[in-house]
């Protein structure tokens, strides 16, 4: 099995540095895109690979790309790297970025050739200090190289990187927050159209992609979008990276074919549920995703797989629930994350999720009424997709709706009992 994203990552040594990831073959995808490949070749070759943005999007990455206008050789462009993981539960970009820094920045490198990009930057979430320290190494390294600066390998392309640490909020996950964030403003969502393909930072032309799937660049250029797409036996290309935390045996995160299922990744990767534990269900994409319950252990984790079981693939990274966590505190937990995090630009999220995060801690506290089960089936529609500004409140309701679908028995015995049963 072929794991082309986390080959060269190992927890007993340092990242590789430049010469060390050259040797085993890193910028050869650099020198094959701009050597060999025009910027439109590079750019049909990732939309043929059917990379879909690791992010949550799970968009094509090339079909991005080629909404970026290329009439105009010398407009000015951007590539930005989303490194604000954020999403509670969410840790796969913190090891590629920690394990293998190169590999990212090659792979903006070949993608800001593609759309050409003359300035990159890496949005950092504030916390990953060692990996700001790392990818500050590797970019040096880089230009001391000659893959950014002035006329990469004679080619005349120019790039220059940036690196960019956020100041620790949730919404610049958000790609036209983070462009805002980027330009020193208020980072709050822009309104969409125009996209950032169009008119991103600084009203230029920017294409915000998530580390995962710049990481993925390097290898489709080098091997191609069949090899590509034959890494998953399932309709969705390529590899991913999937994580799981929770009461199992061992949490951790793994690079395994797109189309693996939750059961194979629960009891073969992860070991199986703790002893003394039993799976209640799980959120499969982070935070923001559907339950799943176990009668979809056996879905696939892929884009259409989890969609079609009612959630979303997200993050890959799985949070699961077990038999000794009550439901609804964990449920309040996340809404108390998200109220927090809500940027307050629009009025449902503003104020919709801090009352659903208040009516949650009183029905965990013992004073939930029953019809306050109905206030929070409505704020789940008034804050569904289409009713606020951005992702983040319909992302909030998903653990919400579908733990009152599948848990609604533990919030009536909160109530019925006036106390949380799991105290």
């Amino acid at each position: 099995m072929e794991m082309p994203l986390t080959q060269h990552i190992s927890f007993n040594r340092p990242p590789l540095n430049l010469n060390d990831y050259a040797h085993v073959g890193g910028y050869q995808g650099v020198h094959r895109a701009i050597k060999a490949m025009t910027p439109q070749e590079v750019m049909t070759v990732v939309q043929e690979s059917d990379l879909k943005g690791r992010g949550g999007a799970g968009f094509n990455t090339g079909t991005k790309w080629s909404f970026v206008p290329m009439n105009d050789a010398k407009q000015t462009k951007y590539l930005i790297a989303n490194a604000d993981e954020m999403e509670p539960g969410a840790f796969k970009d913190r090891l590629l970025l920690e394990g293998n820094p190169h590999q990212l920045i090659e792979g903006m490198i070949v993608s800001a050739y593609a759309i050409q990009a003359n300035t990159a930057y890496i949005f950092l979430r504030w916390a990953y200090k060692k990996a700001a320290r790392l990818l500050r190494q590797a970019i040096d390294e880089a230009y001391a190289a000659g893959y950014l600066g002035n006329n990469i390998l004679s080619s005349g392309f120019n790039l220059e990187m940036h690196l960019h640490t956020g100041v620790g909020r949730y919404i610049c996950g958000e790609e036209t927050a983070l462009l805002n964030a980027l330009e020193g403003k208020r980072a709050t969502p822009r309104t969409k159209p125009p996209f950032p393909q169009v008119s991103g930072l600084f009203g230029k032309p920017t294409i915000v992609n998530n580390v995962e799937t710049l990481s993925n660049i390097p290898h489709i250029i080098n091997k191609g979008a069949d090899w590509f797409k034959d890494l998953s036996p399932g309709a969705d290309a390529g590899t991913k990276l999937y994580g799981i935390s929770g009461k199992v045996n061992k949490p951790g995160i793994w690079e395994l074919p797109m189309h693996t299922t939750i059961r194979q990744l629960i009891e073969e990767h992860a070991g199986g549920m703790k002893d003394g534990f039993k799976f209640r269900g799980v959120l499969p994409g982070g935070a923001s995703t559907d339950f799943l319950i176990e009668e979809h252990l056996d879905v696939k984790m892929d884009y259409k797989s989890v969609a079609a079981a009612g959630s979303r693939l997200g993050t890959g990274t799985m949070i699961i629930l077990d038999d000794h966590t009550c439901p609804v505190g964990f449920v309040h937990n996340l809404e108390h994350f998200f109220a927090q995090e809500s940027c307050g630009w629009c009025t449902p999220c503003r104020e919709g999720l801090p009352w659903t995060e208040k009516i949650l801690l009183s029905i965990e506290n013992g004073q939930g009424r029953m019809e306050d089960l109905e206030l929070l089936e409505m704020h789940t529609k008034y804050m569904g997709p289409g009713s606020t500004f951005c992702a983040l409140a319909p992302g909030a309701m998903e653990p919400l709706q579908s733990s009152l679908k599948y848990f609604k028995a533990d919030f009536e015995k909160h109530i019925n009992e006036k106390k949380c049963p799991w105290r």
